[in-house]
């Protein structure tokens, strides 16, 4: 007797698809739009949300996003950030899980689902995180629709096996945005301040906060500069206040042009009650020492190759380096050798512009 019939899938042809974009060393954004398109030819899906992450802390920034409930964003960011069922922080080896299976159906042990996603006919989720040992550089929620039904086996190996490749093409994309910075004239010399409420709204803002934000995040005259990264940073603090989450709440995102800012989410010191539930957070340029952590991750650098880095930065030459780092000036030599290599500059000038943005 004959079964009903089932279409066969090649995964591997998808596979294939997915290593070839991998290869051609594409900008982060350009790579996730065509990584989506070759998976949507063998996993169905209905929605999606792929944020790269702050290797260091995990805080997703530059989301690239296609939901229903996309007005409601923030409540999503923080539902999303607030959940531990699936949480990208948590996902096991394969780095993949999929909602409905995790659950054992009961999708209601996602608070995401219980409060957002539910309303929204979701009757599945897959997630994908990409860490490798120099820290994570993204993850991703295919969102499915309860008419399609849940996510299957199959479909879950054929996501796990993207894990590698796209890791490693999202660490280099990050890789690429190291480069010397064109020096413009400066249009404003502290951080950006902004007053957000629990649920994510914005309350208030520094005097001069606007138009700074429009030359960071260029946008249309009536649509929010304000960048994804507030709400991402500010989700992760009431995620650490929850218990759910120990990763602080900050993340380092690249603008252009070599530059790199660092956005953080505190809670504010007031006598009131009221202004101490509200979150502060803060938008300015990387530090040097914050641009040469992320550097070192995002072209792979070794735990010696990191030492030596810093060093360089302060001005040391190779004498200096052998005896700060108890090695010696051949040693030395063969480090920088490794990450010139890696980092495809020639001279240490060079390699410095680069890290610093200078």
């Amino acid at each position: 007797m004959w079964g009903p019939y089932c279409p066969v899938v090649d995964y591997s042809r998808a596979l294939d698809g997915v290593r070839r974009l991998c290869e051609a060393d594409l900008e982060a954004r350009a790579l996730r739009v065509q990584v989506l398109q070759e998976i949507g030819r063998v996993v169905g899906f209905d929605g999606y949300a792929w944020l790269l992450t702050d290797p260091l802390t995990w805080v997703g920034v530059a989301p690239l996003a296609d939901v229903a409930w996309l007005r409601v964003l923030p409540r999503h960011i923080q539902l999303k950030y607030g959940t531990a069922v699936n949480r990208w922080t948590g996902l096991g080896s394969t780095h993949v899980a999929l909602l409905h299976a995790e659950t054992g159906g009961d999708l209601a042990q996602s608070l995401l689902w219980r409060d957002l996603l539910q309303d929204h006919g979701v009757g599945d989720v897959a997630s994908l995180v990409f860490p490798d040992q120099h820290g994570c550089w993204g993850f991703l929620e295919l969102f499915r629709d309860s008419v399609r039904g849940p996510y299957t086996a199959a479909e879950a190996a054929f996501l796990a096996d993207l894990v590698p490749p796209l890791t490693r093409a999202l660490r280099r994309s990050q890789a690429n945005c190291f480069v010397t910075a064109v020096q413009q004239e400066r249009t404003h010399a502290g951080p950006v301040v902004l007053l957000l409420s629990p649920e994510l709204q914005v309350l208030g803002q520094t005097p001069d906060a606007l138009a700074y934000l429009r030359i960071l995040v260029p946008s249309a005259e009536n649509r929010s500069p304000i960048p994804a990264g507030v709400y991402n940073v500010a989700a992760q603090l009431l995620a650490v206040e929850a218990g759910v989450d120990f990763h602080p709440a900050t993340a380092r995102v690249h603008l252009s042009d070599g530059v790199w800012v660092t956005l953080r989410a505190a809670r504010i010191e007031s006598v009131d009650e009221a202004e101490r539930q509200h979150i502060a957070v803060t938008i300015e340029e990387s530090s040097p020492s914050e641009r040469l952590d992320l550097f070192a991750r995002a072209f792979g650098f070794s735990a010696r190759e990191t030492e030596l880095l810093e060093h360089l930065a302060r001005g040391s030459d190779t004498k200096a380096l052998a005896s700060q780092l108890f090695l010696s000036q051949h040693t030395v030599q063969d480090h920088l050798k490794s990450i010139f290599d890696k980092t495809a500059t020639r001279t240490r000038p060079g390699l410095l512009s680069r890290a610093l943005g200078t």
